[in-house]
């Protein structure tokens, strides 16, 4: 961290930062110019320092930099390498694996939907189910999921299929009947700053799917993320799931692409796509796929349903199986195109 005085600040508020950072057990190197005075800030100060206010409303103070990155665990200067998880055995994400394909639909409506789903995506390539027990809907006269029923029907078609369960946790307190279901436990948009609960999924065994809040900077994202690994679990899988802009006549949200090479730059943790939220139509899915595959991801999460057009929530951004299918092949294309360029010696993160 770096401390920027304003021009011909006096010794006296020079000596006030100076006194101020060694009270907090922080170390203080002066560097003085001829209009300015600039003191560094040696030592770990992501936790003596929760905001650089602590500085900046001292007098004679300009601005304040931090130079360390708050998100220090879930940061490349904490781990260079690529961290890789085994989900369920022989199914791995993250560094140089296959890319992880998880698909089905955005809510568990049935027995028999879930498990027509379920064979349709492992028929396609995916490793992963996905698919909705609880479901975050903003009308409150929408369906919102089967609940524990929905859980007992990943869980049936997991059995038939071999396929890991990613499903979200709405509320902490089904933490139980959720992990008995899931191999991934998945936090929602609207829950990534539910700080209460990311603590609580810090104790968690699990791996966690972030995905990225739908107004969320990037630091904030892998603050949500630093918090759970804080908290003791380590194995967080970002999910970038488009963002919201002043645009949403023609997608749902901006799925920001440019996110998953600046999160492989800044941070070891695996990220996948989600382009079916991230647009919010079917026919966007593709291009937005194939897009995410080249910028690097390390895997995909697709809305998948039998008959998209009667589905309980979200049809207009689901793909009927045989474009399941379809894309999939072109996905193995791109990937064999671009993996050597995300390969350890040639990542975008110059590791």
């Amino acid at each position: 961290m770096i401390i920027i005085m304003e021009p011909h600040a006096s010794d006296e508020q020079i000596n006030k930062v100076v006194n101020r950072v060694q009270e907090l057990g922080l170390k203080a190197i002066l560097n003085k110019g001829e209009i300015q005075t600039v003191v560094a800030v040696i030592g770990d100060e992501t936790s003596k320092v929760p905001s650089t206010d602590v500085f900046d409303e001292l007098s004679g103070v300009f601005r304040t930099e931090r130079v360390q990155v708050p998100f220090r665990l879930a940061s490349r200067t904490f781990k260079k390498e690529d961290s890789v998880y085994e989900i369920i055995p022989g199914v791995k994400i993250g560094g140089n694996e296959d890319l992880l394909v998880m698909a089905g639909p955005c809510s568990v409506e049935s027995e028999e939907g879930i498990m027509q789903t379920a064979h349709a995506a492992k028929a396609g390539g995916a490793k992963v189910l996905r698919g909705g027990a609880y479901k975050p809907r903003t009308a409150p006269r929408t369906f919102e999921g089967l609940g524990e029923l929905g859980l007992k029907l990943l869980k049936q078609a997991s059995k038939e299929t071999g396929l890991a369960v990613v499903t979200e946790i709405m509320d902490i307190r089904d933490l139980d009947l959720v992990c008995e279901a899931a191999d991934i436990i998945q936090v929602g948009a609207r829950n990534m700053q539910n700080f209460s609960m990311l603590n609580e999924l810090g104790k968690s065994k699990k791996p966690i799917l972030l995905k990225r809040g739908m107004s969320s900077t990037i630091d904030e994202w892998l603050l949500a993320a630093e918090r759970i690994i804080h908290h003791g679990n380590e194995r967080v899988i970002l999910c970038e799931r488009g963002i919201r802009s002043f645009d949403s006549k023609y997608t749902r949200n901006v799925l920001d692409l440019a996110a998953i090479p600046v999160i492989k730059q800044l941070s070891h943790l695996p990220i996948i796509s989600d382009p079916s939220h991230g647009t919010g139509k079917t026919a966007y899915v593709k291009s937005m796929t194939l897009a995410s595959v080249a910028t690097g991801a390390d895997g995909l999460i697709i809305e998948i349903h039998p008959d998209p057009e009667n589905a309980l929530s979200d049809g207009p951004q689901s793909l009927k199986f045989h474009q399941f299918y379809d894309l999939m092949e072109e996905v193995k294309q791109v990937r064999s195109l671009v993996k050597p360029m995300y390969s350890p010696k040639k990542s975008p993160a110059g590791v």
